[in-house]
């Protein structure tokens, strides 16, 4: 398994729509950069948000989830509550090579401030917008900003093509557009 570089990344970007919109050049002055790295690209924050209340005393369970334990808010500028997160997505909808796994890296410029980006895999065949989790770790509230960096994709290629790719088991997060919540799956034939 190697990863990927930057000039990979683009021809894919341009001939398969692998990443769409997509930023060739990291932009960064004045904001938290974005766009086509080295091995990697770093995805936007797009400005749709679930921030996470106990208003409702609800449980949080991934088999039975609550909606109501969200609060919806779109805006540039998201204030994460202190010990909480909000869920978001990425501005980008990404569709990934049936031999390529991609993992997900929360940037240093928010790390650094206590705030946590979860760690997550495309998988190979998946498609669409990323949801992600920012966690406030710090005891004090937090911002995010929407059209900025949040996370870095990087781009592993396996030594062979997997024999049943994420859209050929229907998985359950296969084209998702906006934030979107724990799911369980329909039946046994579909996976995770």
């Amino acid at each position: 398994m190697s990863i990927l570089p930057d000039h990979w990344i683009r021809q894919q970007a341009n001939e398969s729509q692998m990443i769409e919109p997509f930023a060739e050049k990291q932009k960064g002055e004045g904001i938290i950069s974005y766009g086509l790295s080295s091995y990697g690209y770093d995805a936007r924050l797009d400005n749709s948000f679930m921030i996470f209340t106990n208003v409702y005393n609800s449980i949080v369970d991934p088999k039975n989830f609550d909606s109501k334990a969200f609060v919806k808010f779109e805006g540039d500028v998201c204030v994460i509550p202190p010990n909480s997160f909000v869920l978001c997505q990425t501005m980008e909808y990404f569709k990934i090579p049936n031999d390529v796994l991609v993992v997900c890296l929360g940037k240093s410029t928010y790390a650094r401030c206590g705030l946590i980006v979860n760690v997550t895999p495309l998988e190979p065949g998946w498609e669409g917008q990323v949801t992600l989790e920012i966690s406030n770790t710090t005891p004090l509230p937090a911002k995010v900003y929407a059209g900025e960096g949040i996370a870095q994709f990087l781009f592993l290629k396996g030594d062979s093509a997997c024999e049943v790719t994420y859209a050929a088991r229907a998985g359950k997060y296969m084209g998702q557009r906006g934030v979107t919540l724990p799911r369980l799956l329909k039946d046994s034939t579909e996976a995770a």
